[in-house]
């Protein structure tokens, strides 16, 4: 009995911090990309560190079943609404932006990332080692496949938004190269996870071209 009540109360714990997480990466989110320079403007508005964000969540829960997918899913769904309502909040947007096929777009992409990147998190926390690689992997792939993406789109305007793009696109390859080493348990794993996140980052390449994101 003692142990179902601290289950549920950990429960309510994962919820609380997923949601609180997703409203403060929404708002962060809107209000970062109106403030900051380029390229970190671009950085502030970008799928995938909101699917890093995922995996991050996923992490803390650990390897607990279908709780980091939960964590992961809340996290980006309510951060989804979370960046409407600032919007309407900080710089008047309308209200009816939380209800639209947009939002409803992005709230989709929010369940598939959330899905794949806080059972990745919860992966990358477990005690069997590939699926601690394959979880390691996930969030600097996610990374590099933007930053690709980034330099597809970088030819698409003019001078001052191709450097922007390019530049972003570095700042993420780095971090896409990086993240497999600081997530990974062992020296062995880190050079695994970083092996795997090239292959992994060329699958995801392609689901963000299928998505739309390569226009």
């Amino acid at each position: 009995m003692t142990e179902q009540l601290r289950e549920r109360r950990r429960l309510w714990l994962v919820l609380v911090v997923a949601v609180v997480g997703g409203v403060l990466l929404g708002a962060v989110d809107l209000v970062a990309q109106r403030e900051l320079p380029y390229p970190w403007a671009n950085l502030a508005n970008s799928s995938a560190v909101w699917a890093v964000g995922a995996f991050g969540i996923g992490v803390w829960v650990g390897d607990r079943g279908w709780r980091p997918v939960l964590a992961g899913t809340l996290l980006l769904l309510v951060a989804v609404e979370s960046y409407y309502l600032t919007a309407a909040l900080v710089q008047g947007d309308s209200m009816t932006n939380l209800v639209s096929p947009t939002a409803a777009l992005w709230l989709v992409f929010g369940v598939l990332a959330g899905v794949v990147f806080g059972a990745a998190g919860g992966w990358s926390r477990g005690g069997n080692r590939w699926r601690r690689v394959l979880g390691a992997a996930l969030p600097g792939a996610v990374l590099l496949a933007e930053a690709a993406v980034l330099v597809l789109r970088s030819g698409n305007g003019g001078v001052a938004y191709r450097t922007d793009s390019l530049q972003t696109a570095a700042i993420e390859a780095v971090l896409g190269l990086l993240l497999p080493l600081l997530v990974g348990r062992t020296g062995r794993e880190r050079l695994e996870a970083l092996a795997a996140s090239v292959p992994l980052a060329l699958i995801g390449l392609g689901g963000f071209l299928a998505a739309g994101f390569g226009g």
